[in-house]
């Protein structure tokens, strides 16, 4: 088993990973994969998929939605597959929900997986000092917080959120009157993902660190997020870090659709994959 450890420590000889069969059941024109075990709970573990050429190349983290407390990486596979399949070494990770642990677990296992994929960084063909961070709604919410995670983390160049939510807080406020089924489902998911009690309180400290753009700091990954217009996790969620990263430095790019699509669904509306495609590929080759 492949366990994560602190960057920069030094190599020992790697282990054989657990293989999910299933991954490996299709024609895979080339490419290689294999699922692996980055923690000792059942959610903790990543599907890796590489081009077994020798080559180092960059890397994308995927990371689900759902709520936090839902959701899995088999609902990933087309985008993994995609990303692979245009040269990249893809990681597409499960975490803990919020029924396994409250927050910050749920950073804390991606943080967990990035360290171990840049462990056995040789065995995947992945240049770990090269490689960019992509969530979905929740997820969204998990890899904004990995970008803001202390002054910068080495390698990341840059987080893509589709629908990501940048702010619990805004997420809990706007679902407390809301007619929205959505938004009020969301309060809901936040307050799960904070223990189980509101913002003020004993809580207070888990909210404030669920909140990306007060962690804002000048050597973080830039982003780019999208959002629908009218969707019920909307673009001013962005616009919060899109504004505290910009005082120090740090780009922030905010798109929008029309409509109401989220997260997977806006990812597959027209024009929008080649433009987070593009973007990733301005920041990692």
């Amino acid at each position: 088993m492949l366990t994560p450890v602190a960057a920069g420590a030094a190599k020992e000889p790697v282990p054989s990973p657990t293989v999910d069969q299933q991954v490996d059941a299709d024609g895979l024109g080339g490419l290689s994969a294999e699922t692996v075990k980055y923690g000792s709970h059942v959610r903790e573990s990543m599907d890796v998929w590489w081009t077994p050429d020798g080559q180092q190349r960059p890397g994308i983290f995927l990371i689900h939605g759902g709520w936090w407390s839902s959701g899995d990486k088999k609902y990933m596979k087309e985008i993994t597959r995609g990303y692979a399949e245009l040269g990249y070494t893809v990681f597409n990770l499960n975490y803990r929900l919020s029924s396994d642990a409250v927050w910050p677990a749920q950073r804390s296992d991606a943080l967990a997986a990035i360290a171990t994929a840049r462990r056995h960084a040789d065995r995947w063909a992945f240049d770990p000092g090269n490689y960019v961070v992509v969530g979905f709604s929740a997820g969204g919410h998990i890899a904004a917080a990995v970008g803001t995670y202390g002054n910068g983390i080495s390698g990341l160049k840059g987080v893509v959120g589709l629908s990501p939510i940048i702010s619990p807080l805004r997420a809990y406020t706007d679902g407390e009157n809301s007619a929205d089924p959505n938004k009020r489902r969301l309060r809901t998911a936040a307050i799960k993902l904070a223990g189980g009690c509101a913002p003020k309180g004993k809580c207070s400290r888990i909210w404030a660190s669920m909140e990306v753009a007060w962690h804002a700091s000048r050597k973080d990954a830039p982003m780019l997020t999208v959002h629908s217009q009218n969707e019920f996790v909307p673009p001013a969620q962005s616009q919060l870090v899109k504004q505290t990263l910009g005082q120090v430095g740090v780009p922030v790019t905010v798109l929008t659709a029309p409509g109401i699509s989220h997260a997977t669904a806006i990812y597959r509306e027209p024009g929008v994959a080649e433009k987070v495609q593009a973007w990733i590929e301005a920041r990692i080759g």
